[in-house]
């Protein structure tokens, strides 16, 4: 079973992270899903949702990462403790998934440069700012760049996850828990608006 190590912090954006989750969590002998933040404890979205995590210290090697965007990004894109924490991760991670904003702390750890990559439209100057070094797609719903996949804003990282899950598994399985989740999967990367 692969696990499906979520990272987060403060001030997170509830659907970057639970919207990719309802989409892995239909696959249950496939991925186990852990919760992590740097100290561990609780770690609450921007609308005071909290989420018990384990310490990033604790990840184990390989799996799936998934960051995810929200408020709090701004702040952890000047966290050089966290960056670094993100770079190994990512390193030792076998694909990352960013969803929205949370693409900036990923370019920021300098692995997105010479990619492609995307991010949420409403912040995408601020989001390239991180990564001067990144190909920026800016009309892309999502992107794939070797292990790394980058959405574009909230409701993009369902679509992105369920991309992921086709690449990984088959149209079939993502056909599968689309029907589960009830969800209408804009299918192509490049359908955005």
């Amino acid at each position: 079973m692969t696990r499906f190590n979520v990272v987060l912090f403060d001030d997170f954006e509830i659907l970057d992270v639970f919207g990719p989750v309802a989409v892995i969590e239909k696959l249950p002998k496939r991925y186990k899903l852990e919760y992590y933040s740097m100290s561990g404890g609780m770690v609450y979205s921007s609308p005071q949702v909290g989420v018990n995590t384990l310490p990033s210290a604790s990840i184990n090697a390989g799996g799936i990462l998934l960051i995810p965007g929200g408020a709090g990004v701004r702040k952890q894109v000047n966290d050089s403790a966290f960056l670094e924490t993100v770079k190994d991760l990512s390193c030792k991670s076998q694909f990352v998934l960013t969803v929205c904003t949370g693409s900036a702390i990923l370019a920021k750890t300098g692995l997105l440069n010479g990619k492609k990559a995307t991010s949420n439209k409403l912040a995408f100057d601020w989001v390239c700012s991180n990564g001067n070094d990144v190909h920026w797609v800016k009309n892309a719903r999502w992107v794939k760049d070797e292990k790394f996949y980058t959405s574009s804003g909230v409701t993009a990282g369902i679509d992105m996850t369920l991309g992921f899950v086709c690449d990984i598994h088959g149209e079939e399985t993502a056909n599968d828990v689309c029907r589960y989740i009830e969800y209408v999967w804009r299918r192509s990367k490049d359908d955005d608006f």
